[in-house]
C-alpha cells in the first residue's frame, strides 16, 4: 500500500510511490473552492483526489493520453512571419532570480515571470487579478489537452472564472524555487511578444491561443516580488520555444544570455540567430557545440509515470583547475536508470550546486591553485565554503584573476571555461568566494550549472538536433549580456 496522505493547512498532499511510479500532486482545497478529479478514460471511472489510484487505472490513463497527443498549437493569426523573437531577462537583486515580461491576456497587460530554463510550460496566477476577454479553459479530451500532455480532468464547484471551470484538464504546475507543485487548469490566452532581425526590436506580434497553466496564489510563495508566474523554456510541446516556432516557423531554436547586472536587461531569444550586442558582437558566429542530453525520468517536483525530464543536460566527462586534470568519480557524471547523476543547465539555482564528491575535488585543486598564486584563504560566507582575501587578487576584463575551471565535454578539445567573472563573487569589498555550492552525497543531479556561471555567455539550444552552442564570456569580447539593443526599432 503507498503511504497515507499527508495534509497541510488550506491544501492537501497526495504521494503515491510505487515501483516505476512517482507521482507528488499537491491539490488545492476548499479554500480555493476547487476539487481536483482523477478520469481514467479506459474504465470511464471518476477517482476523486482523496482516493489513492490503482497502478492499473493510471497506467491505463497515461496511455490514453499519449494517443491523443497532437504536435502543434494555433498558428499566430496574422501575415507578418517574424524570424526571430526577444524578450529581456532582468536579474532581481533580493532573490537572484531571473524575471522576463510578456504580454497576455485581452485586453493586453504586462506579467512578470521567472524564467525557468527547464520549466515544462508557463503557469500564471489565476486567482488573483486574472481579466481577460479571450481566456478560454482547455476542455476535457480536447486537442489542447493532448498536447499539454494532461495529467486528468476536472471540476470546479464554484462561480466560473480563469483557472475553475467544469470539464477541464489538468496539469502540475511546478514552482522549482520552492519544490512545490499543484493542480492547475490548461488554459489558452491571447500572448504578445517583441519581434526582431537579432540586431534590433522590431514589430510586436501575437499568438492567439498559447496553451499555459493556472495556479493558485500560494503557488508563488518564494518568488521575486511582483512576479505572477513562471516562464518555462523546457523541452516539451507546450514550453515557450516550442510554441513560439510552431506559431511562427521558425526553427525549434532559443538562446538565453543573461546579465550580471541587477540595473541592466539581459536577453532571450526565440529562433535563429544572429544575436548581435552593442558594439555589433554577433555571438552566434562564435559557438562551441555539444550535444544535449535527455533525461528519460522527470526532475520535475511531480510527474507521472514515465515522462522524461524537460530540462536540459550536457555530458561533462571531467573537470580541470587551472588546465589540470581533477579526480573524480566519474559515475557521478552519467545519468543512471533511475535518473540520478549528470550534468544540467539551470536559471532558477542562483549558483552552481555540486554532489559533495566533486565538491571537494574542485575546491580542493582550487585551493591549492590558488596558493601558489599567492591568495589567501579567509572564513567561509554563506552560502560559499571557500573564499579568499580579495587583496592579492587583481582584477582583469575577466574578472578576478583566478584558477580557471574546465568543464571538458564530449573530448578534450571541446570544454565550457570560466574565468574569475563567473566563478567568483564579491560578498564584500575584502572577501571573495568561489560560487559553488556543496550540493550533498545524494542529489538526483550530480552537477547544476547555475545562474551566476551562465553570465555574460550566450547560450542556444537547438530543440530539433538536441545540441547546445555556447559561447566563451562575451566579456572578452568586449562586450555584455546587457548589450542588445533594446531601445531601437527595426
Amino acid at each position: 500500500m503507498p503511504p497515507r496522505p499527508q495534509h497541510r493547512a488550506g491544501s492537501r498532499l497526495c504521494f503515491f510511490k510505487q515501483p516505476a511510479l512517482t507521482f507528488k500532486l499537491l491539490a488545492v482545497a476548499s479554500a480555493f473552492s476547487y476539487k481536483y478529479s482523477w478520469i481514467c478514460t479506459c474504465l470511464n471511472t471518476h477517482f476523486p483526489s482523496s482516493y489513492y489510484i490503482s497502478m492499473a487505472s493510471l497506467h491505463c490513463f497515461l496511455f490514453t493520453c499519449l494517443l491523443f497527443f497532437f504536435s502543434s498549437p494555433s498558428l499566430a493569426q496574422q501575415s507578418f512571419r517574424p524570424k526571430a523573437l526577444v524578450i529581456p531577462v532582468a536579474k532581481d537583486a533580493s532573490t537572484l532570480q531571473y524575471l522576463t515580461t510578456i504580454s497576455q491576456r485581452t485586453p493586453l497587460m504586462p506579467i512578470d515571470l521567472v524564467v525557468d530554463l527547464g520549466g515544462r510550460h508557463m503557469w500564471v496566477d489565476c486567482d488573483r487579478d486574472y481579466v481577460s476577454s479571450t481566456y478560454r479553459p482547455a476542455r476535457c479530451r480536447s486537442a489542447q489537452c493532448s498536447l499539454a500532455g494532461a495529467d486528468g480532468c476536472g471540476d470546479c464547484f464554484s462561480a466560473p472564472r480563469p483557472g475553475c471551470n467544469n470539464n477541464t484538464c489538468g496539469v502540475t504546475p511546478d514552482n522549482s524555487v520552492t519544490h512545490i507543485a499543484t493542480s492547475g487548469e490548461v488554459a489558452q490566452d491571447v500572448v504578445s511578444i517583441q519581434s526582431t532581425d537579432g540586431k534590433n526590436p522590431g514589430r510586436v506580434v501575437s499568438v492567439p491561443r498559447f496553451l499555459f497553466a493556472c495556479a493558485p496564489s500560494f503557488l508563488l510563495q518564494g518568488l521575486a516580488t511582483g512576479v505572477v508566474g513562471m516562464a518555462g523554456l523546457g523541452r516539451t510541446r507546450i514550453g515557450l520555444p516550442s510554441q513560439f516556432a510552431a506559431a511562427f516557423s521558425f526553427h525549434r531554436k532559443f538562446a538565453v544570455c543573461l546579465s550580471s547586472s541587477t540595473s541592466a536587461n539581459g536577453v532571450i531569444f526565440f529562433g535563429d540567430g544572429p544575436y548581435v550586442f552593442l558594439p555589433g558582437v554577433d555571438a552566434s558566429q562564435s559557438l562551441t557545440y555539444t550535444p544535449l542530453f535527455i533525461n528519460p525520468v522527470s526532475t520535475a517536483s511531480a510527474y507521472p509515470m514515465g515522462e522524461a525530464s524537460a530540462e536540459y543536460f550536457i555530458g561533462v566527462k571531467s573537470i580541470k583547475v587551472n588546465e589540470n586534470p581533477i579526480s573524480l568519480n566519474t559515475t557521478l557524471l552519467s545519468i543512471n536508470n533511475e535518473g540520478v547523476g549528470g550534468t544540467k543547465i539551470s536559471t532558477v539555482d542562483p549558483y552552481t550546486v555540486l554532489e559533495s564528491s566533486i565538491f571537494k575535488a574542485v575546491t580542493e585543486a582550487f585551493i591549492n591553485e590558488a596558493a601558489a598564486m599567492n591568495i589567501s584563504r579567509v572564513a567561509g560566507v554563506a552560502p560559499f565554503e571557500v573564499c579568499f582575501s580579495s587583496s592579492n587578487i587583481a582584477s582583469t576584463r575577466l574578472g578576478p584573476t583566478v584558477p580557471s575551471i574546465d568543464l571538458v565535454l564530449q573530448n578534450q578539445n571541446v570544454f565550457w571555461r570560466m574565468f574569475g567573472s563567473n566563478s567568483m563573487v564579491e560578498v564584500n569589498r575584502d572577501v571573495l568566494c568561489l560560487g559553488f555550492v556543496n550540493g550533498g552525497s545524494n542529489p538526483t543531479t550530480s552537477i547544476v550549472i547555475g545562474g551566476h556561471q551562465l553570465e555574460n555567455t550566450l547560450l542556444q539550444f537547438d530543440l530539433a538536433t538536441s545540441r547546445l552552442g555556447f559561447s566563451a564570456t562575451l566579456l572578452g569580447r568586449q562586450t555584455t549580456c546587457a548589450n542588445f539593443n533594446f531601445t531601437s526599432n527595426a
